[in-house]
């Protein structure tokens, strides 16, 4: 099961990361929201944000905008 945790982790972290990039969230300035960025449902992978601002993938704005770099 953890092989499978793991997995789905990784696919859900490089979806974000894509969808960052191809709207253009690579800075603070130009950061987005989640759901503008075209993540589906992205309310329910928020543990897998945490987790990923936590390591530095993606940052998180004051205003809840997120960007990667």
């Amino acid at each position: 099961m953890a092989v499978f945790t793991s997995s789905a982790f990784a696919l859900r972290r490089k979806m974000i990361v894509e969808a960052l990039k191809k709207c253009g969230a690579v800075n603070e300035k130009t950061a987005k929201t989640l759901a503008d960025a075209g993540v589906e449902n992205p309310e329910q992978f928020m543990g897998s944000v945490e987790m990923m601002i936590a390591s530095g993938v993606i940052h998180k704005t004051k205003d809840g905008r997120y960007y990667t770099d």
